[in-house]
């Protein structure tokens, strides 16, 4: 190796400082070099060029891909073809455009009726054509009112008697005793869902106290409805009046039934109906009291007996002379009233829309 290949290869070593002098070790780093630029030059623009527009342009066949040459440009032309950049799409008919359409949603009932009930009017007008025409808030509102109902009669039964009274229905019990009053009125209110029905005191005398048989009883039952009207000056033959009288029936020899008799007369309409309630059955022993305990010379020994049959079952059970069929067969006689009241409510409903229908 060459003197002058040492000297190329030779490390350049700093000066050394005088004694006494500080070092400064920054002296030693060589300047920074001068950073790269990534900002590339922009291009020149170059002159619009005219694009003439090509009455027939030519499309590639499907299938094929066209090539794209990066080296050539696309320049700037401010005329711009209205389809440039756009792609080629099928031309199709109205029809098949109208078929790619996402379909509407169809119109359901429900939808048409809302319609029918709000057009372009507030939400209290479509509540209020909403329960008018029977719908879920009608349903709703019935529901409602039956609980607040219930609850009412609940904490107070009397309160029953209040809220279903009232409507076009008015009618007289000849009788003031709320043993009879209360399960007609109970009957014709579930019947007809709202009516009036009051009891006036009326009085029989042209049978016995204890009538006997069907005829003495029927008998017992008009003179009672006629006691009314005559006492009442207010009723008209349009106000339909009812009565009950208790009768006892032998169906077979020594086998006595206590039955009850429900006549309703209106005379405006030529409406007389009669029912019959369930009998309750009594000892022959209480029927040999009763007629130990009438005396010969009575004046209506013919149509019965002149102690009534509730009077002796009471003193033979020990209860009340109102509770003896409870007491002997589990069954109040409110409850065998009101069963055929509501029998006889029903037939009388019917009645009235036939006459209804015929004038």
């Amino acid at each position: 190796m060459s003197a002058t290949d040492n000297k190329k290869k030779s490390i350049p070593v700093a000066p050394v400082p005088p004694a006494g002098v500080p070092v400064n070790l920054l002296s030693s780093v060589a300047p920074p070099s001068e950073l790269p630029n990534f900002v590339t030059a922009s291009p020149v623009l170059q002159k619009p060029s005219v694009i003439v527009p090509v009455s027939q342009p030519v499309q590639p066949a499907a299938g094929d891909h066209a090539v794209i040459d990066s080296s050539q440009q696309e320049t700037f032309s401010p005329a711009i073809p209205p389809n440039k950049g756009e792609p080629t799409l099928p031309i199709r008919s109205p029809e098949d455009s109208q078929a790619t359409q996402s379909p509407e949603p169809p119109s359901t009932p429900e939808i048409d009726k809302i319609g029918d009930i709000m057009p372009g009017s507030g939400l209290l007008t479509w509540m209020k054509g909403a329960v008018s025409s029977g719908g879920i808030l009608q349903r709703v509102a019935e529901k409602a009112k039956s609980s607040v109902d219930t609850m009412i009669t609940t904490l107070d039964p009397q309160m029953k008697e209040y809220l279903k009274s009232g409507g076009d229905l008015y009618i007289v019990v000849a009788s003031d005793k709320e043993v009879k009053v209360s399960p007609i009125r109970e009957a014709f209110q579930t019947v007809f869902g709202k009516a009036t029905v009051v009891g006036e005191a009326a009085q029989s005398d042209v049978t016995a106290a204890q009538p006997v048989g069907y005829a003495a009883a029927y008998a017992a039952a008009k003179q009672r409805i006629a006691h009314v009207r005559s006492t009442c000056a207010h009723l008209t033959n349009n106000v339909p009046v009812l009565a009950i009288e208790s009768y006892l029936q032998e169906t077979v020899s020594d086998r006595w039934y206590e039955i009850s008799l429900v006549l309703l007369s209106q005379p405006s309409l030529g409406i007389e109906l009669q029912l019959q309630s369930q009998g309750t059955p009594v000892p022959a022993a209480a029927v040999a009291a009763l007629l130990a305990a009438t005396p010969a010379d009575y004046a209506h020994a013919q149509t019965g007996y002149a102690l009534t049959v509730g009077s002796v079952m009471a003193d033979s059970l020990h209860v009340p002379h109102t509770e003896w069929q409870e007491a002997t067969t589990g069954v109040s006689r409110r409850e065998i009233l009101s069963l055929a009241a509501r029998s006889l409510a029903g037939s009388y409903k019917k009645l009235l829309a036939i006459s209804a229908a015929e004038t």
